[in-house]
């Protein structure tokens, strides 16, 4: 068990709160108007091993009709081809920033109806859209299953991973560029990741004794406006120069991540707690039930029962009051929790605890 919590905290760094690093301008800031846009398409997957959508799944059917009717071949009125060898599914990518016509992106497609695997599928020619409608790329080719399912006529069944998503490397060849206006502003936008008024003014100031008083101000805690040249060659140059600056960043609040799902609590660099008295034990309550058996006197009359019997156990676990001094580092506090013997659950209600008597300096997140 002493194992578990500093294994649980790998990511944690062991680092004065006071010691500062430079830092990468774009490790710290976003620059609006450069940035991904998300594709969407509903398309077909065919040439599966009979682990398509099933009859029921009514919309499969209806587009294989319509697809065989662009080429020519009519089905009968309401004629279900119930093809187990095709599967209805859905086409998402992303497109990078600044991405022209033939450029090629991956593409994931995820099952929609009931198909048991994908494996093995093409996808046919599926036009991508963006949030406007307009499509922007097509999507073809084989896809790329890791999972794998298997059942045999008992109905014994064996999966391994996922296989109703499978991925198409370079899959989308882009159609249309999707417009930005970048390079049409009179001056940059900076997007702080973490609001933070004294990074802001650092990265200000750098700016500005790097190009000129003026060419940067503070909008607010999360925006710097930078005076940009409006050649795009030499914007780009601009940019690449500003990728290149160092910056000392301004104090960040720790951060305590708690995962309820997965048990996993991630306790960042700089977390300190102030002076607090922790007690930790648990109650457990052991029932158990052993029924007795009453037989009844020979020539009595009398019939055999079953007799509950009942017994309960209380127990605590009476460990002693830990004490943490002002100021505790993150090793103070491994080394305490530790030392009771927490699981993860206990260790957020720790926290928990110390964070609502004032005594941890930390934004707690839940998950």
């Amino acid at each position: 068990m002493k194992t578990l919590i500093p294994l649980l905290l790998c990511a944690a760094f062991l680092m004065s709160p006071s010691a500062s690093a430079k830092v990468d301008l774009m490790d710290l800031v976003d620059v609006e108007g450069i940035r991904g846009n998300q594709l969407i398409g509903y398309g077909l997957v065919v040439g599966l091993d009979g682990t398509g959508d099933r009859g029921q799944v009514r919309f499969t059917g209806q587009s294989v009709a319509n697809l065989l009717q662009d080429f020519g071949v009519s089905l009968p009125p309401n004629v279900n081809p119930n093809l187990k060898n095709a599967a209805a599914v859905t086409v998402t990518a992303e497109v990078p920033p600044s991405y022209s016509p033939g450029q090629t992106i991956n593409v994931t497609v995820s099952s929609l109806g009931d198909a048991k695997s994908l494996r093995g599928g093409l996808l046919l020619m599926t036009p991508l859209r963006g949030v406007d409608g307009e499509v922007y790329a097509l999507a073809q080719g084989d896809l790329v299953v890791g999972g794998l399912n298997a059942s045999g006529a008992s109905g014994s069944s064996v999966s391994i991973n996922h296989a109703n998503t499978g991925l198409i490397p370079n899959g989308a060849t882009i159609e249309r560029m999707i417009p930005s206006d970048f390079a049409e502003r009179p001056d940059i936008m900076l997007n702080m990741r973490s609001p933070s008024f004294q990074t802001v003014t650092r990265i200000v100031e750098s700016i500005n004794e790097r190009f000129g008083e003026g060419t940067a101000h503070a909008l607010n805690a999360t925006k710097v406006s930078v005076r940009a040249p409006v050649s795009s060659t030499q914007r780009m140059s601009f940019m690449a120069m500003l990728e290149g600056l160092q910056i000392d960043e301004g104090r960040v609040r720790p951060k305590v991540v708690f995962n309820s799902r997965t048990g996993t609590v991630v306790v960042g660099k700089g977390v300190r707690v102030s002076a607090a008295a922790v007690a930790h034990g648990t109650l457990t309550v052991t029932v158990s039930e052993n029924p007795q058996v009453s037989q009844p006197g020979p020539f009595s009359g009398g019939q055999t029962a079953v007799v509950p019997n009942t017994a309960i156990d209380v127990r605590q676990e009476a460990n002693p009051m830990f004490e943490w001094p002002e100021g505790a580092s993150l090793e103070a506090i491994i080394s305490t929790v530790n030392s009771l013997g927490a699981t993860p659950d206990d260790v957020m209600s720790i926290l928990q605890s110390l964070e609502r008597a004032g005594a941890l300096n930390a934004e707690l997140i839940v998950m």
